[in-house]
């Protein structure tokens, strides 16, 4: 008998005239920012039939002898209602559950029918679910109340308020149209920190041969036109990607890069990696001393990319939470497991993202917990990465890691709406909608239960979901076109809190797509570097955003290809950091170069350079010994007597 009541249920949602509007409607903005094939109705809260109730009594019957309850009749009687009653709603009373009168009203104040819509805005609008605004703060007074008391939740048939979003949101900068990639990496990423990494740099090798006691030779002080270099030539390693970084100096013309050689030396590169630093670390506290701090070596880093992040992009309406993973090689006593992420294993930091872009506004480093549940780390983080927003509305997603009734309610008096997904063990998840009350469901079945603004859900998918929402009325479906396991195209049911989570749970998922294209940096020993080269390939993907949404899809100036991609992004913004930089050797090759016509007219020439024979240059680079006193005082190489001398000129 259910399974014809869900048949019939569904028959009537795409059928009856009843619940359609006037073709007039068609041309009206759609409320909801999801696809043009989802069909949208609301299922009134009424109260059965008297021929219902006698088949739901059969139906308790059938099920106490199927499932061999040994429950009491009161729980056995919650379970029957559920099982029967299809997307009907059901109402948490001390004595169980029983239907009440259909309400008159509408679970919107504007919108009290079904209707089909469509909509290809960019991000949700409410603006046809909205009452006339009244005071948030003062209407949920009463959400302190234990959410573990039996009274809490009630029937899905109460008016939800949702304010409109008026914030400013966008890109925030007075960059103009000649402004080119490494102006807006500038924005993220600002010159006083590549002065702060060359001074820090410097001081970190003095402090290294003052520790080892030994000076050492090859090092000489770096400037900021080499810092930026070498930053630049990491980008570039990102897109050009090779097993070993020496492999980029190497002799072979097939593997070697002339761009690297060029730049700087192998040597150099090595240096600059074994001493860059971000912190002074003889004024560093240790464990357990006054002012210590996990981060210190990053610090300097976190304290300026977190405030231009967070001030050169004004969060939109929808927003994303969610974890982050940074892969390593190595062992670290942070790194952590993510079975539901694509990278298993890594570094996880908990990101704010853009729903639609991708934007990061905030991103805090996971160093674990102690003994704290899963619940209270969930309430924390979100707690801190939405700092700043209060009363502005945002809508922020979330997913069962985070998502519980007590933070719902927190979120819901800062004047923020969310939505995620749950798990229904935990503390304030109405205890009907647990899965030992609810039963076995159909695919697209739910129930609903409601107090003030939150409605909690249970609905089947692929599998059973539980939800949680605050911005999101109760009875609102939307059949979904799906294909089944033959591939035939069928419409699946589902909760506007489900769909509502699908189009906007993407954000971090974006980003971490955007940051896994080109990685920034190499495999390391220290634990810290990984974090560096993630926020400089953080700030790399929020400027690539802001220049993309501030221009409208257009291509900075002098960009000739069709579409400016985020690789066109990397590759140019490489090449204004490392500009026209030239190591000593690089000084060296370029000027053999310009001389290669006629080296005798510029003062090469072949003679007696020791008394000792050294290995030919030209040689060498053939993968040939052959050993000599003579070359090119001017280039300081040795050189064969024969044609290695004009060879090596060319």
């Amino acid at each position: 008998m259910a399974a014809g009541k869900r048949r019939e249920l569904f028959t009537i949602l795409e059928t009856s005239a009843d619940t359609e509007r006037d073709s007039a409607s068609d041309s009206e903005e759609s409320p909801l920012n999801l696809s043009a094939d989802v069909k949208w109705f609301e299922i009134p809260f009424r109260k059965p039939d008297s021929d219902e109730e006698e088949e739901l009594e059969e139906d308790e019957e059938e099920e106490e002898d199927e499932f061999k309850s040994v429950a009491a009749a009161e729980t056995a009687d919650t379970a029957s209602y559920l099982a029967g009653g299809g997307c009907n709603i059901i109402l948490v009373t001390d004595n169980g559950m029983k239907h009440e009168e259909e309400s008159e009203d509408s679970y919107y104040a504007s919108a009290n029918n079904c209707s089909e819509t469509t909509s290809n805005d960019s991000d949700i609008d409410f603006s046809d679910l909205e009452e006339e605004p009244t005071d948030l703060i003062g209407q949920f007074d009463d959400l302190g109340e234990d959410c573990t008391s039996p009274d809490f939740w009630g029937e899905p048939d109460q008016i939800i308020s949702i304010e409109p979003f008026t914030a400013i949101s966008g890109p925030q900068h007075a960059l103009g149209d000649e402004a080119d990639t490494r102006d807006y990496f500038r924005l993220l990423f600002p010159d006083s920190l590549f002065e702060h990494m060359v001074e820090q740099t410097n001081n970190y090798a003095l402090y290294r041969q003052r520790r080892s006691g030994k000076v050492d030779a090859h090092w000489h002080p770096t400037d900021l036109r080499e810092m930026r270099a070498y930053i630049g030539l990491n980008i570039l390693m990102g897109i050009n990607q090779l097993p070993d970084y020496g492999m980029y100096w190497a002799t072979d013309i097939f593997i070697g890069n002339a761009g690297f050689k060029k730049t700087m030396t192998a040597r150099r590169f090595e240096k600059l990696n074994q001493n860059i630093h971000l912190c002074d670390r003889e004024s560093e506290p240790a464990q357990g001393e006054p002012g210590y701090d996990g981060l210190y070596k990053i610090r300097p880093l976190l304290d300026v990319v977190e405030n231009t992040m967070w001030e050169a992009y004004a969060p939109n309406r929808c927003l994303t939470v969610d974890e982050g993973a940074i892969a390593v090689k190595g062992r670290f006593s942070a790194t952590q497991y993510m079975p539901s992420k694509p990278l298993k294993k890594g570094l996880k930091v908990w990101m704010l993202c853009d729903s639609k872009s991708g934007y990061c506004h905030r991103a805090s480093i996971y160093v674990g917990r102690a003994g704290e549940d899963t619940g209270a780390v969930g309430y924390k983080v979100v707690t801190s990465l939405v700092k700043g927003l209060e009363g502005k509305h945002h809508h922020i997603f979330m997913d069962s890691l985070f998502t519980s009734v007590p933070l719902v309610q927190r979120l819901l008096q800062d004047g923020l709406y969310a939505c995620g997904t749950t798990q229904p063990s935990r503390r304030g998840f109405p205890e009907a909608l647990r899965l030992r009350n609810v039963g076995k469901l159909a695919q697209g079945e739910f129930f609903q239960c409601q107090r003030g603004n939150i409605v909690a859900t249970v609905t089947r998918d692929t599998k059973v979901v539980s939800c949680l929402s605050s911005n999101c009325a109760p009875g609102i479906v939307g059949i979904c076109p799906s294909r089944g396991r033959d591939g035939a195209v069928i419409g699946v049911p589902r909760p506007l809190p489900l769909l509502l989570y699908q189009e906007n749970m993407r954000g971090v998922d974006l980003c971490d797509q955007l940051r896994e294209c080109y990685q920034v940096g190499r495999p390391c020993k220290k634990w810290w570097r990984y974090f560096l080269w993630f926020y400089i390939n953080l700030c790399i993907v929020n400027a690539y955003i802001i220049l993309r949404e501030s221009r409208g899809g257009a291509a900075p100036p002098g960009f000739s290809g069709k579409q400016f991609t985020q690789r066109h992004f990397r590759i140019r913004l490489a090449q204004q950091l490392i500009g026209d930089y030239q190591g000593a050797r690089g000084m060296e090759r370029a000027a053999r170069k310009r001389h290669a016509d006629s080296p005798v007219e510029y003062g090469h020439r072949l003679e007696r350079m020791s008394e000792r024979s050294r290995r030919c240059r030209n040689c060498t680079n053939k993968g040939l010994r052959h050993e000599s006193v003579f070359g090119c005082k001017i280039c300081n190489v040795h050189l064969c007597r024969g044609g290695c001398f004009s060879e090596f000129h060319k």
